[in-house]
């Protein structure tokens, strides 16, 4: 099962943001000893423009709470004000409503303008914060060791650049400018209620409590059933996912039946959990409309005897009739107050995953030794040159502040090296070898016995936990990692191409190679009568999984891109382990072109690509306990006789 489903099958994994997300939000809200941190540190983005936006946005919400509060207080205004002295006019003079209502034209005006400004600015800013958030964290990541990706999924990083991004999205773009709107409106609307009426206020408030008690006790099971509802949907996602990858093996095997009868079981299962979900959430929506009814219809009843029995006094029927307006706008906002609290603090948790990968510790470099383009002197020195001259040399300073070049060779030696992907663990053993330059060392030994952990400590993917490695004599940590690397070709048994042309794909290995030194390593590789029979040539389009071409295909453009690359050594691993006879021999014929003349570690599974070898360590269990050449590890009769010849002595 890949990553990608695994991650769909969690409770929340591929799932993505349904109505079953927004619903279960109706929970209780949980506050963690993170929130508030997370909180400060995402609002440090605001700075700047985006600082000077933010203030002006929240100036206009307040502006536009304002305006709807003044907006039913006009209505009472206008009843007792204009309507009720027309009645007793004997010639009717609607000068002053006329007037009254164009003032409240403007003052609509002013609160559409208003909310269309800020929600166009809240967006500017949301983005612009988050497409910060994304450069900071794919940057960083770039920064990480292997190991963090040896200990993290794929799907749930993913998840932290789509869900948890966007959840922050949505925060800061719609829930912190609604909260702050609801509590000014809230704060606004019940100020005035007080000043219209205190007794009317009092039963508003009642009601609030009824409803708000009503809320938490359904979204409390609602937020459950959702949760159910979520862990089947993961479910029935991933097994659609791993049924369209395996289509090939389905058909192969007639399961077409069998997995239709897995898919239908599946599936009722997420309609019975749907169903009970939305039962909760269904009918919460009307309960709470019947209650606002009923408390509108109940505070009109009581108003209207207090506005009798006083005469008017107590209680007009403008300010009533306003009333009534601003209960209806108060009841809604207070019960959105929790889910957008909610929102917030779920955005806040994906906010924490998001910055727990940018507190993690980038990869570290000590290193101080480089590797430059050198050319010769005529008197046999080496100095720096900007030129591709062929001749690599190692640029070394020194404390007292002078520099010494020395050529880069290709000798590598691994002295008593022990090492472990976890602390206790050790999976090299007191592991010794030496590479002399321009010789071909091969690894040979069953699964997991530690041959490419060794290609990965070369290239310092790893760090050693006790020994030493050197390279032309100088011990890696002190050269940089990325210079390291970069006298390091890899191919991989693995092809790993990226969507985009295939001169592109070429050109990864040297990303200022031209055309012409791009189609010299193609040709190099024996990738070139191949690209040359596709339809656009060195410019088709391929996809990042390379599934337009076939398996060698894709080993012979990994071959191109080392070659491209033009690296003084090569580790190759099981390069032609999954491909056939005549495509072996044409990735067996790129290879060694490519390897002439240059240090080569070599893995491979079919051990007649390693004969030619000049040296062949068999390794088990992390320990090599066979070395030699072909023909002294036959006459050892040892593993290697066993593994060559099918006997066992």
């Amino acid at each position: 099962m890949s990553q990608q489903q695994t991650n769909n099958m969690r409770p929340n994994g591929g799932a993505g943001k349904g109505p079953g997300n927004r619903a279960a939000t109706h929970g209780k809200v949980k506050f963690t000893k993170d929130t508030i941190p997370t909180f400060k540190r995402l609002f440090s983005y605001y700075k700047g423009k985006s600082l000077v936006r933010f203030i002006i946005a929240m100036c206009l919400i307040v502006v536009t709470a304002l305006v709807s509060v003044r907006s039913s207080l006009f209505l009472g205004e206008i009843i007792d004000n204009h309507v009720t002295p027309l009645l007793s006019q004997a010639v009717p003079d609607f000068s002053g409503l006329v007037s009254a209502i164009i003032k409240m034209i403007g003052i609509y005006a002013i609160g559409i303008v208003s909310s269309f400004l800020y929600n166009i600015m809240m967006c500017v800013v949301s983005n612009g914060i988050l497409k910060q958030i994304r450069i900071e964290v794919f940057s960083h990541m770039q920064t990480l060791p292997i190991k963090y990706y040896d200990v993290n999924q794929y799907g749930d990083l993913m998840s932290r650049f789509t869900n948890d991004i966007d959840n922050i999205r949505q925060m800061l773009s719609q829930s912190v400018p609604q909260v702050f709107s609801t509590v000014v409106t809230i704060v606004s609307i019940f100020v005035a209620m007080i000043k219209l009426s205190l007794g009317l206020t009092a039963i508003v408030c009642g009601f609030v409590v009824v409803m708000y008690i009503i809320t938490i006790t359904l979204g409390g099971k609602s937020a459950s059933f959702f949760k159910e509802r979520q862990r089947s949907l993961g479910n029935v996602n991933a097994y659609i996912e791993e049924m369209i990858n395996g289509q090939k093996v389905v058909k192969v095997f007639c399961h077409e039946e069998a997995n239709k009868e897995v898919f239908d079981e599946k599936n009722e299962n997420l309609r019975h959990k749907t169903s009970r979900a939305n039962e909760v959430t269904n009918t919460m929506m009307p309960i709470m409309m019947q209650l606002g009814n009923f408390q509108y219809a109940f505070i009109a009843m009581v108003g209207g005897a207090i506005a009798l029995s006083s005469g008017g006094v107590a209680l007009t029927l403008g300010k009533l009739a306003s009333f009534l307006t601003l209960a209806q706008s108060f009841n809604r906002p207070v019960s959105m107050v929790s889910q957008q609290i909610n929102s917030v603090v779920m955005a806040l948790a994906g906010a924490k995953r998001v910055f727990d990968v940018l507190d993690e510790k980038s990869e570290t470099d000590e290193g101080y030794v480089t590797l430059v383009n050198a050319k010769e002197n005529e008197d046999g020195s080496l100095s720096e040159t900007n030129e591709r001259t062929g001749i690599w040399a190692w640029k070394h300073p020194h404390k007292d502040g002078s520099l010494s070049y020395d050529r880069l060779r290709g000798e590598i030696t691994l002295d008593s090296v022990d090492f472990g992907y976890v602390e206790g663990q050790t999976v090299l053993h007191d592991v010794s070898l030496w590479a002399k330059p321009g010789q071909k060392i091969a690894f040979v030994g069953s699964t997991g016995a530690g041959k490419t952990t060794i290609t990965n400590l070369i290239n310092r993917f790893y760090d050693i936990e006790d020994g030493k490695i050197r390279y032309d004599g100088i011990n890696i940590n002190k050269i940089k990692k990325a210079d390291l690397r970069r006298s390091l070709g890899m191919v991989l048994q693995d092809t790993h191409l990226f969507t985009g042309t295939i001169m592109d794909n070429i050109r990864y290995g040297r990303l200022d190679a031209t055309d012409e030194e791009v189609i010299r390593a193609a040709k190099l590789a024996n990738a070139d009568s191949f690209i040359s029979k596709l339809p656009d040539g060195y410019n088709t389009i391929i996809s990042g999984t390379g599934s337009q071409l076939s398996q060698g295909q894709c080993q012979l453009l990994a071959i191109a891109r080392c070659a491209v690359a033009d690296p003084p050594a090569m580790i190759l691993d099981e390069a032609t382990s999954s491909v056939d006879t005549r495509t072996e021999s044409l990735i067996q014929e790129g290879m060694d072109r490519l390897m002439e003349g240059r240090t080569v570690f070599v893995i491979a599974h079919r051990l007649s690509t390693i004969q030619n070898s000049n040296a062949i360590m068999v390794l088990e269990n992390g320990r090599i306990i066979e070395r030699g050449d072909h023909d002294d590890l036959i006459a050892q009769k040892g593993r290697y006789y066993q593994l060559y010849t099918g006997k066992t002595e």
